[in-house]
């Protein structure tokens, strides 16, 4: 009996884990270039609450993490010449912050005080030679497909568009911001594209989500109604073998 609840408390656990991720999912079906998340479930072995030598060991349920989804989102049109998105999946703009290199996919930039460009949080963007500086006397600029900034005719730099081999490698570091998590080095994105004037939407798909939703929540409910089931009849058992002494 025990061993049934254990297994089932296991798999409530993570439900609710998923419930979390799949509302914070929901949450951010408006976010530029959020990337909709899942969690990954595997089993553990795992001791029986009262195991015999010939009964084999249970099979928990386990949170392995969370799985991220890099692809497209779809691009919309803003018209502002600081906006811009990348037409290719897994690339990634490159940044620089006080703690490091980080890489997103919201290119919605703005300009600081010394005409750098930067994220609405303050990191610089980079490009070829490091942060991209931009002389706000020459006007608005004009960036190429492949990232390449010109103002007034003249070439300024180029946007930093990258990609690595194995995605598994970020971290998520909030306000849409990713942390390398190892030693692997990115590679230029040559087959991606830079859009001016669009910034490229979630690939959240809210439907889809608020469907996950019910069904954790239906679950959930499930296993409760299980689990007090089992221990019901736990208790009318005890109290049989007691009537019966």
């Amino acid at each position: 009996m025990e061993n049934a609840a254990y297994v089932g408390l296991s798999r409530q656990m993570t439900l609710r884990r998923e419930l979390d991720i799949v509302a914070n999912n929901i949450a951010n079906a408006d976010t530029t270039g959020f990337k909709v998340e899942q969690l990954l479930v595997g089993t553990e072995v795992g001791e029986r609450a009262r195991n015999a030598f010939i009964r084999p060991s249970a099979s928990f349920v386990l949170d392995k993490g969370v799985g991220r989804d890099f692809g497209q989102g779809a691009l919309e049109q803003t018209g502002r010449s600081l906006d811009f998105a990348i037409e290719g999946e897994g690339a990634f703009f490159k940044l620089q912050g006080g703690a490091g290199e980080a890489y997103t996919r919201d290119g919605a930039f703005t300009l600081n005080a010394e005409g750098q460009l930067t994220t609405e949080g303050g990191f610089a963007v980079l490009g070829d030679g490091g942060p991209i500086i931009l002389d706000r006397a020459l006007g608005e600029p004009a960036v190429g497909p492949d990232g390449t900034i010109s103002q007034n005719g003249q070439l300024t730099g180029r946007i930093s568009v990258v990609r690595f081999d194995t995605l598994s490698v970020l971290e998520k570091g909030g306000d849409g911001l990713y942390r390398n998590a190892s030693n692997t080095t990115p590679v230029e994105a040559t087959d991606a594209r830079v859009r001016q004037g669009m910034l490229e939407g979630s690939n959240v798909n809210p439907i889809l989500e608020i469907t996950n939703l019910i069904e954790i929540q239906r679950a959930y409910e499930s296993i409760s109604r299980m689990i007090e089931n089992t221990n019901d009849l736990s208790r009318r058992s005890v109290e049989r073998l007691g009537r019966v002494s």
